[in-house]
């Protein structure tokens, strides 16, 4: 049985204006065939849909893609029936094309091709993303408050979630590798396009732009895939951090692909890292960097960036470690924390929380100011 409060929030977003869209659709791209066991099969495809307003009054669409075990619909709509992400921007003027990663949602998956899989898990889920002021597992964690619902099992809003969560390719360099080149696709077919990440399709962000800067007009990095070279685990206080064991998950420093560094580097193993002695404040994690003098990525110093952290959220200790890693490769990305400016309480699913509209509007100023350049 529907919740009187779910029920009134699907209510609140029928009586909205309707929405102005022109034309709408779906498409794959990528893809190629092989042959696996005597079969012939199609792998890296990736599922898109679009919308493109009745009055396009922005030149360059938008193209949203996901993070870890989520699909394209973290931006369609969110948990508690209100519109999302991609309805939000269609209705400020924006052509916009949302993502399933390949492997993942509608995006057909090919077993033999990519292996295992990683399946949700429903306390990982509940800690990081609905209810980490409960679990209490980085310092930040307490300032979480807008999860709409009560963040549990039985909770409306939280099945809702839940039910949306999807197994994902274990092997997380190939998975990179396979959006990368999906995400090359898109942009070659519609054109110039602002490339909207998140989380760990932050990582796919900086490999596209690389290869693709004519046709990145710029960057929004919703707390994306880090710290650069390696992941963090959370342990308790006093500690709270502590590198994550094993190989570094980001060799090329924000991503797993190789990058166009200058001067070049052949493997990731080429970039002389050296971790910070003391943190940049209390409460974050001590960063990997570039040994001076530093690698520079060129094809990216162009590019506008924006990175945005919310407050309560596990990126809020170490995202400045991406800022710091990209303006010493020659980038100047402004750096948006939420808290900072005003807009408090906030997780990492901040485009599925109570005040999505609102972290939405910061995003879309920013994109106005930079058509004013």
């Amino acid at each position: 049985m529907m919740s009187l409060a779910f029920a009134f929030t699907i209510a609140a977003a029928i009586n909205l204006p309707p929405l102005p869209i022109g034309r709408q659709g779906y498409f794959f791209v990528g893809g190629k065939y092989s042959t696996v066991n005597d079969r012939h099969v199609m792998s890296g495809q990736a599922y898109v849909e679009y919308q493109i307003p009745s009055k396009q009054t922005q030149l360059w669409p938008i193209v949203m893609i996901h993070g870890l075990g989520q699909s394209g619909t973290n931006f369609t709509g969110t948990s508690d029936g209100r519109e999302g992400w991609a309805q939000y921007f269609l209705r400020q003027g924006y052509a916009v094309y949302v993502l399933d990663q390949p492997g993942r949602g509608r995006s057909a998956f090919e077993a033999n091709l990519y292996g295992a899989v990683t399946p949700p898990d429903l306390e990982t889920i509940a800690a990081r993303f609905v209810a980490p002021e409960r679990y209490n597992r980085w310092p930040q964690a307490r300032l979480h408050t807008q999860w709409p619902g009560a963040g549990a099992p039985g909770d409306p809003v939280f099945d809702q979630f839940y039910a949306s969560q999807l197994p994902s390719i274990q092997d997380l360099t190939q998975q990179m590798a396979l959006t990368r080149d999906a995400i090359i696709a898109l942009i070659e077919k519609i054109g110039p396009a602002v490339v909207l990440t998140h989380s760990q399709s932050g990582a796919f962000g900086w490999p596209v732009a690389d290869a693709k800067p004519d046709l990145v007009k710029a960057i929004i990095a919703v707390e994306p895939s880090g710290p650069p070279f390696f992941n963090t685990d959370n342990v308790p206080g006093p500690e709270w951090f502590r590198d994550a064991a094993g190989a570094q998950a980001r060799p090329w420093g924000i991503t797993a692909v190789p990058l166009s560094y200058s001067p070049p580097a052949k493997n990731g193993s080429d970039l002389a890292i050296v971790r910070q002695e003391k943190s940049d404040g209390p409460d974050l994690v001590r960063c990997w960097i570039q040994q001076s003098p530093a690698r520079q990525l060129p094809n990216l110093q162009k590019l506008p960036i924006l990175i945005m952290t919310a407050e309560a959220s596990y990126h809020a200790p170490y995202d400045h470690c991406t800022v710091k890693f990209l303006e010493q490769a020659g980038l100047h990305p402004t750096w948006i924390k939420l808290g900072d400016i005003g807009i408090h309480g906030n997780g990492h699913m901040m485009m599925l929380e109570k005040n999505s509209d609102e972290i939405a509007g910061v995003i879309a100023r920013w994109l106005l100011r930079l058509g004013r350049r």
